[in-house]
Formats: C-alpha cells, sequence, structure tokens
C-alpha cells in the first residue's frame, strides 16, 4: 500500500480497488497535555485511542448509512485499526465543521462577552479551514461560495447532514446519560459533487458532559461500550 497522508491522529493509504485506508493511531490533539478535540496539533498520546475511536466510528457510520446519509465507510478492520473508505475529495484544502449544542471551547472563547459557558444553542453550525498556521479560521458560506470552494447546494446539504448527524449521536449518548455539548465533522464530495461525511466519527471529536462533568475520550468510549 502507498501511503498518501500521514495525518495527526490517522495515516491514509491508497488501495488498488480504487478506494483509500485510514489507519487510526493514539494520538489525540490537545494542548499542554490535556486533550481538546479544538486544538489543531497533537497534544498527547493516549495508548488504545486508535481502537476505541474506530470502534465508535464503525458504530456510528453504520447508524448514519442507515438513516440514508451518505458517508465514505465501507468496512473496518478492529484487528489492525483501520477502515476501508470510498474516495472523496475535501473541500478547499480541507474544512472542518462542527455543530455545537451547548458553548463551550472556542465558542465561549470567541464569545464569552455575550453568551455565559455551558448556554444552550441551537444546534449551531460552523465552519472552519483546516489551518494549524492561522488557527483553523472561521469562514462563512458566503466566502465558501465566493472562493469557489462550495456552492450554495452543497453548504446547505453540509449543514442539514451535520445537524442531522449530530442529532443521531446526541439521542444516542443521551439514552446512557451522557450529553453532547459539540462534534466535530468533515466532509467531502464525489465525483457526482455529492457530499458525503468522511473521517470519523469518535470520542475524540466531540465533548460530552456527564452530570455536569466532561468526560475525557477514554473514559467516554468505556461508558459508551459499557
Amino acid at each position: 500500500m502507498e501511503k498518501v497522508y500521514q495525518g495527526k491522529t490517522k495515516d491514509v493509504f491508497a488501495l488498488d480497488n480504487g478506494n483509500y485506508l485510514l489507519k487510526f493511531k493514539d494520538d489525540c490533539t490537545g494542548k499542554d497535555g490535556k486533550f481538546d478535540p479544538g486544538e489543531n496539533s497533537v497534544g498527547l498520546t493516549i495508548e488504545g485511542v486508535g481502537d476505541v475511536n474506530l470502534r465508535m466510528s464503525i458504530y456510528f457510520f453504520e447508524k448514519v448509512n442507515a438513516a440514508g446519509i451518505k458517508t465514505h465507510f465501507v468496512n473496518a478492520n478492529l484487528s489492525d485499526t483501520t477502515m476501508e473508505v470510498l474516495p472523496a475529495k475535501v473541500f478547499g484544502h480541507g474544512l472542518e465543521v462542527i455543530c455545537r449544542h451547548k458553548a463551550v471551547g472556542s465558542f465561549i472563547r470567541r464569545y464569552g462577552e455575550y453568551i455565559e459557558e455551558g448556554a444552550d444553542l441551537p444546534a449551531y453550525v460552523e465552519m472552519t479551514f483546516k489551518n494549524d498556521e492561522k488557527g483553523d479560521p472561521l469562514v462563512t458560506k458566503e466566502a465558501l461560495v465566493a472562493l469557489g470552494i462550495m456552492t450554495e447546494t452543497q453548504y446547505e446539504n453540509i449543514k442539514k447532514m451535520t445537524q442531522d448527524i449530530t442529532k443521531i449521536v446526541a439521542d444516542d449518548l443521551l439514552e446512557k446519560g451522557l450529553v453532547l455539548y459539540d462534534i466535530k465533522f468533515e466532509f467531502g464530495y464525489d465525483a457526482n459533487g455529492d457530499v458525503m461525511l468522511i473521517d470519523e466519527i469518535a470520542s475524540g471529536n466531540m465533548r460530552v458532559y456527564k452530570d455536569g462533568e466532561y468526560i475525557d475520550p477514554m473514559t467516554l468510549s468505556e461508558l459508551f461500550f459499557a
């Protein structure tokens, strides 16, 4: 297999059948040794986190696919922590899509003078460019369209898909007594320009609380699969 991309939490390999293979790693984004899904650099390594991230991704990708929402998921192999996915082009040089149910993290850092930490948000969707040097800057729909990165239709599709997928995840967590505060996704598009969910759906990409207390990714995965 040919390695085509080395990411922070996953490496990507090209397969002979035209699909790609994602190899999940134990690295997590964060700062000063603390996990933070909003950070843009690897902050720590947690043994076994790649395995649990893959397990949770399989679980939710299958649910999302069953709901009729297009994803890149094909199959997975837990023995070598890999997931086979369909080819997809990313928007621009990479775009992150965040759905927020509560005001925490970078949202409260930006807008804390207008809202209390932990306040409810209406499945608020925002997009940021993946650019470490510029701190993953926010970008509006109008800018994305003006820059030729996506069409208005693609933007609206991503927004709706994001809110629908977030509801699937949040409802599932709530059944286990867990509250989703926010979650980060990535989207791409196929040869026909149709939008699909890519990357992963895992504890490392979400903030979850139980009884008002933040749950770290490994503990979340343990609680989720208990």
